[in-house]
């Protein structure tokens, strides 16, 4: 079995067995002590927070527009769309 079907199979298994691997952005800000889902990072306050994601309307949860029409869920402004090309627009 090729590597990269292998690692589709389990991340397929994984979003079925932990809720937290398909979970929808979320506006918590409770500091979590387990994994971050594979859609979110931990930041510098250690909460896990929803990577910058592309969506055609303006993600509930979202705080910033980045300059590549991503949309960034940061908690902090320093960072913020530093990989997206920096901030378009704050939001809110």
């Amino acid at each position: 079995m090729k590597l990269p079907i292998f690692l589709a199979f389990v991340l397929l298994a994984l979003s079925a067995s932990n809720p937290t691997f398909t979970r929808a952005p979320s506006a918590s800000t409770q500091p979590t002590g387990g994994v971050c889902g594979i859609e979110e990072y931990r930041n510098v306050s250690g909460n896990c927070i929803h990577r910058p994601m592309r969506s055609s309307t303006v993600p509930q949860g979202a705080t910033a527009q980045c300059r590549d029409g991503t949309y960034s869920f940061s908690q902090h402004r320093r960072g913020t769309c530093s990989y997206h090309g920096g901030v378009a627009q704050w939001l809110g």
